[in-house]
């Protein structure tokens, strides 16, 4: 059993996404070499390759690249689940004076990419695309922020991280509400079954990862068959989990630090690697002007740090909140273009906005080059910040 009595989740939890954001732009380069160069078939061969279940009547079967998404990905979910639980129940989020600030800053992290974005396609096919430029990828925010050390104040890394998981929050909800075509109510009614089952268990103080484990893998299968996105089981399952465990510590907190290496150091660079592969060609490049392509790059580069700053605004100077200790305008600002690197999330958003592979190709390239140049203007002011 994991002894928890002297870690700190909230600097396991930092230490772990900043250092994972390197191995992700490793893999963001690798991918565009392979889809660029003679490992193009081989790279493209490998995602298609369909790989299943076969068992009687009960067949499986989808894409690895499908298996990433729907499957890998529901496990990066449910680590999320799970930080924003702890984070609710005990952590920045657990109060009203700790969560106003970073969760008003999310909402306008949120609210004008989004209003953005739709000035520029709202009587487009690609409308639908909306929340792509809502999200904040952790890893890649914490991971510059970590660069600067100590030029920054501690409460700043707080508030990012308790901002970027209001921020998945949002993204989930969107997701569940506005990412489902098309619901099968008889497999919905079935998972809705067994995650009461979940919470009974919890109740009941049953302690036993083994049961949450089979019981979360039906809820999966369930809501994959319903039509809602199967990502949204693992926000379910992460909600059931109980915050105690057999021993006394957290078992919240023992599948958190079970789960960050590997979705931070395996399943998030396998994502990177499956997704960011966008062949350069001349239409993909002359897309970079399309209504767009200028939504995606705007809500990130303008509206996530316009909508922070201002919805922090409002909040201080109603004295409902304060600055993070030791924090300025600057730092605020600063803040709002490092949650302006979209990545993992908005990738993640785009694949579910187009099936159209030109549309989910010059989406990549935008959300790429927006959350690059967020991240360095973001580096840039915090650098030239003092405390």
């Amino acid at each position: 059993m994991i002894n928890l009595q002297d870690r700190n989740p909230f600097k396991e939890f930092f230490d772990s996404e900043k250092n994972s954001g390197i191995i992700l732009l490793c893999c963001v380069i690798a991918a565009l070499i392979m889809a660029n160069s003679p490992l193009q078939d081989f790279y493209f061969g490998i995602l298609k390759h369909k790989v299943g279940i076969v068992f009687d009547d009960f067949v499986l079967k989808k894409s690895i690249e499908h298996w990433i998404n729907d499957g890998l990905m529901t496990v990066f979910f449910f680590l999320v689940g799970l930080e924003i639980k702890r984070e609710v129940i005990k952590g920045e989020l657990s109060s009203f004076q700790q969560s106003s600030l970073p969760i008003s800053a999310a909402l306008g992290g949120m609210a004008i990419p989004a209003v953005v974005f739709y000035f520029f396609n709202g009587n487009e096919e690609t409308a639908r695309g909306w929340a792509i430029p809502m999200a904040t990828d952790i890893a890649f925010a914490l991971g510059i922020l970590s660069l600067l050390g100590n030029r920054v104040p501690n409460s700043l890394r707080v508030f990012l991280a308790a901002l970027a998981i209001a921020d998945d929050l949002g993204a989930i909800i969107v997701i569940a509400i506005f990412y489902t075509s098309q619901v099968i109510w008889a497999n919905l009614f079935i998972s809705g079954i067994i995650f009461l089952l979940l919470l009974v268990l919890n109740r009941l103080g049953v302690r036993n990862q083994l049961a949450y484990l089979i019981a979360g893998t039906f809820l999966w299968y369930f809501v994959y068959k319903s039509g809602v996105h199967a990502t949204v089981a693992g926000v379910l399952a992460a909600v059931a989990i109980p915050i105690k465990g057999n021993t006394g510590d957290s078992m919240l907190e023992e599948l958190e630090h079970l789960l960050h290496k590997p979705v931070n150091y395996l399943i998030m660079p396998i994502f990177a690697l499956a997704n960011t592969g966008v062949i350069l060609e001349s239409h993909a490049i002359d897309g970079f002007g399309s209504p767009l392509s200028i939504g995606i790059l705007l809500g990130l580069l303008v509206g996530k740090p316009l909508g922070i700053v201002i919805f922090s605004w409002i909040l201080v100077i109603t004295r409902i909140s304060i600055l993070p200790e030791d924090a300025d305008w600057r730092h605020i600002c600063g803040i709002g273009f490092l949650a302006g690197i979209g990545f993992t999330m908005s990738i993640f958003i785009s694949l579910l906005s187009f099936q159209q592979a030109e549309y989910q190709t010059i989406a990549k390239i935008s959300i790429l080059v927006a959350s690059g140049v967020s991240g360095l203007a973001g580096f840039i002011i915090l650098r030239r910040t003092k405390k």
